[in-house]
């Protein structure tokens, strides 16, 4: 039991703080005086005190321990008081005891420990379970029972198995109370939950008390509770919660193992109290099972019939009964080593003779700290298993079972220890390779909860039928389709209003709520103040146009976004179609140069192939010249003339055709768009003249608009004039900068595409320069914007969402919103040049194989006219070889002639005519 004490004795124990010294006291070694302190009248008490007489006789009977020599147990009742107790203590002190079972109450303990150091007693505690007894601040003190540090990372690890992030915790206000929450508050970080409120009980509080405290933390929403208790009076807890109806399927309740405790002390469980507890999961003490354990169940048993105890055993009455063969076995060794158990008295001790605690009969234990190292070193197995203790004087073996409480008995549904974790095998029959994998695979049996539900609670509750969910929606006066309220029958609508609904419906739980309308009516409302509300408590959740911007999540959580925007800049626009040389924009200069050459290029290469065996390409030279220009430019049109004849002449006209194709089909794609599309009128074509320019900025009430143009872009507020709805836009756009109005609107993409489809005479310079999404808004930390973040990601999965967007803005047909260019779409060379490039190769790859064509026959033609002259007569004279000039010129002369020509002077004739020199030549 953990009890709470009374600070009033601080000032006896002072007495204690100082340098002891005096006369020495031998105590004989056939009687050595051990004592105990815990509540008698208790549910551990009444187990524990039953379990040490047991132990001392079994002890005193074992003529393998201790030689003869007999423990004497001196046992003292606390009675439920950090007062008494302490009382308690110093009459067991004065009759030389050197040792301390107990106390059972981590209060009392906390104060006797500060005597137990000043007169070096060691002190053995079987129930005090709060880990901040461990410190170093108490090296006297021994624990054999499980920390509470062990206790909470249990508790936490089942939190943290089910993924509940939010707790309550109920707790007594005493030591054992607070730090153990404390404790659970750490290990609960640990796991990313948390612990959100704490509900401290009174010493001894009444039901009313009780009931006011739960009453109260319903509205909390959060519906996850940790009772950290004693055994002797938590059950009041339940009993109220029962009556509160907050044991029904919403609450998840969770005991620390006070409760195992409480149920496994009562002989008969009372079926009514196994229907309240219905559902709750709770700790219990894990002691492995064995022989002995069994025989001292089945001799408990025979206690019982007896009439000599009351209680059914519990699992600390196991650890008192190992608890005194621990300091017995101590003892032994002490005095294998010792032999003797000697006292020092302290002249310096006051005299009260009108006490009846004598301090000046207080004696120091000579072999105190000797025996405290005895005791650290023990080990054996008792009936809770391994005793041990480790480096912090806490018992080296942790676990706990995890139980559950349904149709009216107690259900063992998994194991937890330090070492593994949760898992459905008990800790001791884990092998290594289990206990890595228990660790990373957590595992418990199905549990049944409050109301009888074996699904999951959530573990929160975000609104009730009493409470609703309180919504904060804007009133807005321009873009009413997106959410609004309607002045005659005020019903909140919009495109907004639908999305959250059709959100909400996709949520496996009801959440009730009801609409704040936020915004006089008459001006767009702050949606920055909207947001700051929810933090606020002022309401719970804000949806509408609501953009995540990053100084609003600073204040809530926002859902994925289910609309993407960004802003964009709106300028008035003129129509181009009546200009004269529009027909020049779809090309660039450069790509008009590049073609041009190209048409010559062509017409002068085809000429080149077709002169010699084409008639089409022969001619009077200015009829050749005309031929040779008009040629590739016929081709554009298809309405050349000529054919080509020649096989090279036919591949160059493939591919110069097929690019021609490409070009062709690309201006006239351009100069449509040209003669369609509306260019725009303002200076302002984007966001970088948007900033550098002077004039006024038209932006919407209300928007973070404002707040990003002169924080973030640094543009001077005065150029802000501040619009409330489309017709305020229409006006200031047209009337311009210089009439009143504006140059340019900056506002969100789904406004202005709204704003375009009713107004042509408008468009939107540049691109979108911030990107950005529309969210709901919801409270720090509330579980409900991540269940509609994953609902609205399976409306848009679904196409739900892109329904409800055609469902308002697309009742009279889908207009395509296309943002306005800036500019025409000229068609650079850079678009080309491959084509280009390949024509150009192939074209002079085609070229090259002509003339060395050409070359190949030149030289035949003249080996052949030599071969004639060298039969021809005698008598005439050969001239010298003619210079370069005169071989290129013949060489031109040649290719100039006509294939056929050339090809007659190869054949064999009757009457032959030798050529002449000028033909030679």
């Amino acid at each position: 039991m953990k009890i709470m004490g009374n600070g009033v004795f601080v000032s006896v124990i002072i007495l204690f703080f100082f340098q002891l010294n005096g006369n020495v006291k031998c105590q004989t070694s056939t009687v050595v005086n051990v004592g105990a302190l815990f509540t008698f009248d208790s549910v551990i008490g009444r187990v524990a005190k039953v379990a040490i007489e047991a132990a001392v006789a079994d002890v005193n009977a074992d003529p393998r321990i201790l030689k003869g020599t007999k423990l004497n147990f001196i046992i003292e009742d606390t009675n439920c008081s950090v007062f008494m107790g302490s009382m308690s203590a110093f009459q067991l002190l004065e009759r030389d005891v050197v040792a301390v079972i107990g106390p059972q109450s981590s209060s009392v303990a906390h104060m006797i420990s500060f005597i137990a150091n000043g007169l070096q007693v060691p002190l053995i505690s079987f129930a005090a379970t709060d880990a901040t007894l461990s410190a170093l601040q108490f090296p006297f003190f021994l624990r054999t029972t499980l920390s509470d540090s062990h206790q909470m990372a249990a508790m936490a690890d089942v939190i943290d198995y089910y993924d509940w992030h939010e707790v309550v915790a109920v707790f007594v206000d005493d030591d054992h109370g607070r730090n153990g929450i404390s404790l659970l508050d750490s290990q609960l970080a640990k796991r990313t939950s948390k612990l959100s409120h704490k509900l401290a009980l009174p010493h001894g509080a009444n039901a009313s008390v009780i009931s006011d405290l739960l009453d109260r933390s319903r509205e909390m929403g959060v519906r996850v509770y940790v009772v950290h208790v004693n055994p002797d009076s938590g059950l009041e807890i339940f009993s109220m919660a029962k009556q509160l109806q907050m044991m029904t399927s919403d609450y998840v309740w969770l005991a620390t193992d006070w409760l195992s405790t409480h149920l496994d002390s009562s002989p008969t469980v009372d079926p009514n109290l196994l229907q309240t507890l219905q559902g709750v999961v709770g700790l219990r003490q894990h002691t492995p099972a064995s022989s002995m354990k069994k025989a001292f169940y089945t001799r408990w048993r025979g206690l019982q019939k007896n009439g000599r105890v009351s209680s059914s055993l519990n699992a600390y009455g196991l650890y008192a009964y190992d608890t005194v063969w621990t300091v017995a076995r101590g003892i032994d060794e002490f005095l294998k080593e010792h032999g003797n158990l000697t006292f020092s008295f302290s002249k310096r001790l006051p005299n009260m003779n009108d006490s009846t605690v004598q301090l000046e009969k207080l004696k120091i234990f000579d072999g105190g700290r000797i025996l405290v190292n005895k005791l650290l070193e023990t080990n054996f197995t008792g009936l809770t298993g391994q005793v041990g203790f480790d480096s912090n004087r806490n018992l080296v073996n942790s676990s706990y079972d995890i139980i559950n409480i349904d149709q009216a008995s107690i259900h063992r549904i998994g194991y937890w220890s330090h070492y593994s974790g949760l898992s459905v095998v008990p800790p001791e029959k884990l092998t290594r390779e289990q206990q890595i994998m228990s660790r990373v695979d957590q595992k418990l049996n199905n549990a049944t909860w409050p109301g009888g539900k074996t699904e999951k609670p959530r573990g929160w509750v975000i609104a009730s039928s009493e409470k609703p969910l309180r919504v904060g929606v804007p009133n807005r006066v321009s873009f009413p389709d997106f959410v609004t309220e309607d002045q005659d029958t005020h019903e909140v609508k919009g495109y907004c209003i639908d999305v959250f609904n059709a959100a909400l419906n996709l949520i496996p739980y009801e959440v009730p709520y009801k609409f704040q309308v936020f915004g006089d009516g008459r001006l767009n409302p702050d949606y920055d103040e909207l947001v700051k509300m929810v933090s606020d408590d002022v309401i719970d959740a804000a949806i509408g146009d609501i953009t995540i911007v990053t100084n609003r999540t600073r204040f809530a959580d926002f859902t994925q976004p289910y609309a993407a925007n960004g802003l964009v800049i709106v300028v008035p626009i003129k129509n181009m179609k009546s200009s004269a040389w529009v027909y020049l924009k779809p090309f660039t200069a450069e790509m008009w140069c590049v073609t041009a050459v190209f048409f010559l290029l062509i017409g002068v290469v085809i000429w080149i192939l077709e002169h010699r065996i084409n008639d089409d390409f022969r001619g009077s030279p200015r009829r050749q010249v005309i031929t040779m220009l008009l040629f590739s430019f016929s081709t554009l049109f298809k309405t050349n003339q000529e054919d080509t004849v020649s096989t090279l002449g036919r591949m160059v006209m493939m591919v110069w055709l097929f690019l021609l194709m490409v070009i062709t089909s690309s201006y006239t794609a351009s100069l449509t768009s040209i003669l369609t599309v509306q260019q725009l009128s303002s200076p302002i074509t984007g966001i970088d003249s948007l900033i550098t320019s002077n004039q006024p900025i038209g932006l919407p009430g209300g928007s973070f608009v404002h707040k990003y143009l002169t924080d973030s872009l640094n543009i001077y507020e005065g150029r802000l004039v501040s619009l409330e709805d489309t017709d305020d836009y229409a006006r200031a756009l047209q009337r311009g900068p210089d009439d009143g109005g504006v140059a340019a609107i900056v506002d969100e993409l789904p406004y202005i595409e709204e704003f375009l489809s009713q107004h042509t005479d408008f468009g939107i310079a540049g691109h979108m320069f911030t990107k950005s999404g529309w969210g709901f808004a919801f409270k720090k930390g509330s579980p409900l914007a991540v269940d509609m973040s994953t609902a609205i990601l399976r409306l848009s999965e679904n196409g739900d969402l892109q329904k409800i967007n055609e469902k308002w803005f697309c009742r009279t047909g889908c207009l395509l919103r296309k943002g306005r260019r800036s500019e025409p779409n000229q068609l650079h060379l850079v678009s080309f040049w491959g084509l280009f490039l390949l024509c150009a190769i192939f074209t002079i790859t085609c070229l090259l194989i002509f003339l060395f064509r050409m070359v190949r026959q030149y030289v035949q033609y003249k080996r052949k006219r030599r071969q004639l002259l060298a039969i021809s007569s005698s008598d005439q004279t050969p001239h010298s070889t003619s210079g370069l000039s005169r071989v290129v010129y013949n060489f031109f002369d040649f290719i100039d002639e006509k294939e056929e020509a050339i090809k007659k002077m190869f054949k064999p004739s009757i009457n032959p005519h030798p050529p002449t020199n000028d033909e030679i030549r």
